[in-house]
């Protein structure tokens, strides 16, 4: 790769010849201060924080955009650098909320901490601001335009990475906003409430719900039995949130603080992420064997399976009819675990925490009730789980590990561990799948090429004599062109895995913010994916069909997969929905 040498604050730096100034200057050690700037997915120049002085140049450039030279000469700290990027960042704070003692983002803001950098003090520019609009009709993302600093991060995520485009520019001039046509609410939208919007936004316009005080509420009831379940993402990155390095597994600090918090049973959906297996696994046996609709695709992620309502209504039959764990899991404590602990289930409340906003939307379905009851009650963000602990005044570092309750649903496998990662729901299924086709215990259990974050992969496994073509996407944008591919013939598989969010749960849209400089280094789909599968390597079971309380289960209530009660309280069907309903 051709190079070029430039100096940067007295420092020569040689780096490849694409590079920008931003770039070349970390690669030099020197910070440059960015707030619309996204690595590789908003590289725009819109906010001209970045500036730099350039020799040569008749005005400042943005370091973000600006490609360097051979023998280029930058400095990014005279005064003229310093004046300019202060009077820059006045003016956004000059139309901005300020609150910011009582902001969800307080103190993890890149905007403050730009601000404190350069030593903002006072705000010359004080006058009219823009009308705010507080969008919160859905139950998992609130937009709020009176923190929206129009750095674009949200719009370049939606519209280029993932290919849903529901968020744009609109109006002009001082009114100009970010936010869906016409002044339509997210709710009214094909948003899929993947949340990818919440983490590349550097502020708080947009966030999750806050569902935490309806949680402390069902807790102080002395009448609700209180159960709470954690998703296998959560482990990989609430640590990140009482500042471990990213990819931390907390899993027995984070079970420690739970029952500190007062929830009555402390279970992990990996357990019922087993199950899903079970179901799951057994379906695809079925339709590969008895003529049925493939190819198969997962059904655990609830932003795939809107994005496959309103885009590819076609491929509903393809869906596997399994819930997502987290609703089976809901479903069976209360009816199994209610049944044997002698527990009214309407007494009984479900907390599910999740690496994902959509999943709030999710628990809200009407299909997701049994029996007039719902099977989760209430859906928290790992972001949510960490400021509960905050509440509580629990010292998260300072926990002893504990261990998840074991009565009935606590036992998992590391095949359930590895749901949180893209290739992990197809890993675990190929595990039990081969053993039911071999009729033995196989000794290969590591799925390699399932494995990593490129967008698409694909892989074809002999099982049982037969030869199983499989794919794993993720990301809604990598997800379409799949599709687009099986629906024209030119790929064909037995079975597909989607994320919506890139990298998989790993990366969901509730998980803890990560600074645009911090994204530069680290990625944080491969670190916390690595937690994962670290987990999954020392667990005493590594397939689904082994775990022994799910083998209780089967013997005790369900029968056996896929049967008839089963059906009637893991599976459900998906309808298609219209992108833009019209309303009388």
């Amino acid at each position: 790769m051709e190079k070029v040498t430039l100096t940067i604050d007295h420092i020569e730096v040689t780096v490849p010849k694409d590079y920008t100034i931003l770039l070349a200057a970390k690669q030099a050690g020197i910070d440059i201060p960015t707030l619309c700037y996204l690595k590789e997915i908003n590289e725009v120049a819109d906010c001209r924080v970045c500036v730099v002085e350039v020799k040569g140049a008749k005005a400042l450039q943005a370091s973000c955009v600006h490609p360097v030279a051979e023998g280029m000469v930058v400095k990014t700290n005279t005064k003229k650098v310093r004046d300019a990027r202060k009077s820059t960042v006045e003016l956004i704070l000059s139309n901005h909320n300020r609150e910011c003692l009582t902001c969800v983002r307080n103190k993890n803001c890149e905007l403050q901490a730009v601000s404190e950098e350069l030593g903002i003090r006072e705000i010359p520019y004080e006058g009219v601001k823009t009308e705010e609009v507080i969008d919160e009709l859905s139950h998992s993302i609130v937009r709020d335009t009176s923190k929206c600093i129009l750095c674009g991060r949200c719009v370049s995520m939606c519209k280029n990475v993932q290919k849903i485009g529901i968020l744009e520019f609109v109006n002009r001039g001082f009114n100009t906003q970010v936010g869906p046509a016409f002044g339509m609410s997210m709710a009214d939208t094909p948003c899929i409430y993947c949340g990818q919007c919440i983490l590349a936004c550097p502020v708080a316009a947009l966030k999750e719900k806050d569902d935490i005080e309806k949680v402390w509420d069902a807790i102080e009831d002395p009448d609700t039995f209180v159960v709470v379940q954690t998703a296998p993402a959560v482990r990989a990155a609430l640590g990140e949130v009482f500042d471990l390095p990213i990819g931390t597994r907390v899993t027995g600090k984070m079970i420690a603080s739970l029952k500190r918090i007062g929830f009555d049973r402390v279970f992990d959906t990996n357990f019922a992420a087993d199950l899903t297996i079970m179901e799951e696994g057994h379906e695809l046996l079925n339709r590969i064997q008895n003529g049925g609709e493939l190819p198969m695709i997962t059904s655990c992620c609830p932003g795939w399976i809107r994005f496959c309502e309103f885009n590819y209504p076609d491929l509903l039959e393809n869906l596997s009819t399994c819930k997502s764990p987290h609703q089976m899991m809901g479903t069976i404590v209360k009816s199994y675990f209610a049944d044997k602990k002698e527990i009214d289930p309407k007494k009984i409340f479900i907390v599910s925490i999740m690496p994902c906003t959509s999943k709030k939307t999710e628990s809200a379905r009407e299909e997701m009730h049994v029996n007039g009851r719902r099977d989760v009650d209430a859906v928290l963000t790992t972001r949510e789980l960490g400021r509960m602990i905050k509440q509580a005044r629990i010292k998260f570092l300072e926990l002893e590990d504990e261990k998840f309750d074991q009565d009935l649903l606590g036992e998992y496998t590391g095949a359930g561990v590895i749901f949180g990662a893209t290739g992990g729901v197809m890993e675990a299924a190929l595990r039990t799948v081969a053993d039911v086709l071999e009729e033995k215990s196989l000794e290969k259990i590591e799925y390699s090429a399932v494995r990593g974050i490129e967008d698409i992969k694909e892989a074809e496994v002999t099982l049982g004599g037969k030869n199983i073509k499989v794919a794993i996407v993720h990301g809604t944008k990598s997800a379409a062109k799949l599709l687009d591919m099986v629906k024209s013939g030119e790929k064909e598989y037995h079975f597909i895995e989607i994320m919506g969010c890139s990298g998989g749960c790993v990366n969901g849209g509730g998980q803890p913010h990560v600074s645009a400089k911090t994204l530069m280094d680290i990625d944080v789909r491969v670190e916390r994916a690595r937690a994962l599968y670290e987990e999954d390597e020392i667990m005493d079971y590594r397939k689904s069909y082994e775990n022994p309380m799910i083998k209780k289960l089967y013997d005790e209530f369900l029968e056996k997969p896929n049967s008839h009660k089963a059906h009637e309280l893991l599976h459900t069907h998906y309808t298609k929905k219209e992108k833009f309903p019209v309303t009388k």
